[in-house]
């Protein structure tokens, strides 16, 4: 049994939350939807798993289990921090990782071992590689 997706769970969601119905199956949703009732009662299983044998389940059950897991989903995207996010304008100035390199950790032509790169000159670097293995393929 798969978990479902958090947007088709949503769908529902918002369905059974507005209707002012006291009793909603699977073939009543479908048509409200226009899912096929078997799809609906796959994705729904995972929160009771007796779902499909009994065609006339009332949906309306469900609803604090399926808020509940959308509210808990680990689909929420973590935000970059500003100050170290990388734009064009940053990496126009090097023209390949070797000229970065060369720029930021030498002395005089001579590499500095003891040079730490920081989060945001790492993010750099990362754009310029993916730049440069782009560049290969074609």
């Amino acid at each position: 049994m798969k978990n479902p997706s958090v947007t088709t769970l949503k769908k529902y969601l918002a369905f059974l939350t507005k209707t002012k119905r006291k009793y909603v199956t699977a073939e009543y949703l479908s048509h409200e939807i226009g899912v096929y009732p078997e799809i609906i009662q796959e994705n729904l299983e995972y929160f009771e798993p007796m779902i499909a044998m009994d065609p006339e389940y009332n949906l309306l059950e469900l609803v604090p289990q399926m808020q509940e897991y959308v509210d808990n989903s680990g689909n929420k995207k973590q935000l970059i921090d500003p100050s170290i996010m990388v734009h064009k304008n940053e990496i126009s100035p090097y023209e390949s990782v070797t000229d970065f390199i060369y720029k930021k950790m030498s002395i005089g032509g001579i590499i500095d071992r003891g040079y730490e790169l920081s989060d945001k000159d790492l993010r750099l670097l990362k754009k310029l590689i993916n730049e440069e293995l782009e560049k290969r393929k074609k």
